[in-house]
């Protein structure tokens, strides 16, 4: 291969950066939408202060915009200065709105976080609030970080319907960044009285896999059950990491070792690390 042709693995990967990167402006974009219609509904504010405070909503989005390359590039933030840009974030979108936010923090000599990771879990915890709020039946919710010096902890509960679970399509984004990062995906919900949301994301993630050999041809999904596999993952884990059912799993794992000549799944896994 020439220096200057790219292998498919590299293509690969590279379209999803760009899909994740996607995925973060259109929540950036829908946070700032149900941020100018929380304010422009408000019956706290006059249309002339409504107006106004739309204004400062949208002049900060493009501030933002303009960051977030940026911020992107942030070798190592503190948990806690992570966790106040974050703060940030939401801020216009509760400031006028009926939705009680509640913040914890977490502790002030947390370890600081890899940009990647600080930057990911903001992602995910925004697309989570956009996605419990257009369920329209919550009226609060509580976001937690915290940090045992391996794992950055997040948890997100609300008081809604109760009915949220990881086979949401609207938590699919959050599943697969959480999944691109090997951290692990928990919902847990009761009817009536809402929803917890728990991830978790290594602060030092292991390597990827190496390439798949020449002529092991897998699809993206595969790819994300084998790189689970390859660090240990039974069959429940992977699911709900990926927010798929386990039957799902099972039947990549099989075509898996299948194509992969594989007789066993430690097989396939030490195939996936080589």
């Amino acid at each position: 291969m020439r220096r200057d042709e790219i292998s498919p693995a590299s293509a690969r990967r590279a379209a999803a950066d760009h899909a994740r990167a996607l995925a973060d402006q259109r929540d950036r974009y829908a946070l700032t939408l149900e941020s100018l219609l929380a304010t422009l509904r408000s019956s706290r504010l006059d249309d002339r202060s409504a107006r106004a405070v739309a204004v400062d909503v949208a002049a900060g989005a493009l501030v933002g915009l303009r960051e977030q390359t940026d911020e992107q590039g942030v070798a190592l933030e503190p948990v806690v200065g992570a966790f106040e840009r974050l703060r940030g974030d939401l801020r216009p979108l509760v400031r006028y709105s009926e939705l009680d936010v509640q913040f914890v923090e977490p502790p002030a000599n947390g370890r600081a976080l890899p940009g990647e990771i600080a930057h990911a879990a903001r992602t995910i915890v925004r697309s989570t609030v956009l996605a419990i709020v257009d369920r329209a039946e919550t009226s609060r919710i509580r976001i937690q970080w915290d940090c045992d010096g391996l794992h950055l902890l997040i948890g997100i509960r609300d008081d809604g319907d109760g009915e949220l679970s990881t086979h949401d399509d609207a938590l699919r984004p959050v599943a697969e960044i959480v999944a691109s990062l090997s951290g692990h995906l928990v919902v847990t919900s009761t009817k009536g009285w809402g929803s917890e949301v728990a991830i978790r994301l290594p602060l030092d993630p292991p390597a990827l896999p190496g390439d798949v050999p020449d002529g092991f041809e897998v699809s993206p999904r595969e790819r994300d059950v084998l790189r689970l596999v390859a660090t240990g993952r039974r069959n429940r884990e992977i699911a709900e990491s990926l927010g798929v059912s386990e039957n799902t799993v099972k039947f990549h794992v099989s075509n898996l070792l299948r194509k992969a000549g594989a007789a066993s799944r430690a097989e396939l896994a030490a195939l996936a690390r080589a």
